[in-house]
């Protein structure tokens, strides 16, 4: 079960990789490189699928208690991050969309 873990992660990295080369060449007209980067939608899956491998290889591959600890402490920033992600994606959405309230 834990090596399916990690082969998840590989797919999500691979996932986003992807991501990251259909929307840079799908912008390619319109914005820099740089800008498609900044404002891909694939950040999530990339850091959540390297947290994923970062939290179970080391353990899988028998490495010392101080090893998984730090790989443990990263997954979690990781994830943190990743949430954060959405959070601050799903404000901007927010904001982007008018307001359909009328007024009187």
């Amino acid at each position: 079960m834990d090596w399916s873990v990690v082969v998840m992660g590989c797919v999500l990295v691979l996932l986003s990789a992807g991501l990251f080369w259909w929307q840079r060449a799908r912008a390619k007209k319109r914005a820099s490189p740089g800008q498609v980067m900044r404002h891909s939608s694939a950040w999530p899956p990339l850091l959540m699928g390297f947290g994923m491998m970062i939290a179970k290889v080391p353990h899988l591959l028998g490495a010392s208690f101080t090893v998984v600890d730090i790989a443990d402490s990263v997954s979690l920033m990781l994830a943190v991050t990743v949430a954060l992600l959405f959070l601050l994606n799903a404000r901007r959405r927010a904001a982007a969309e008018p307001c359909d309230t009328e007024q009187d």
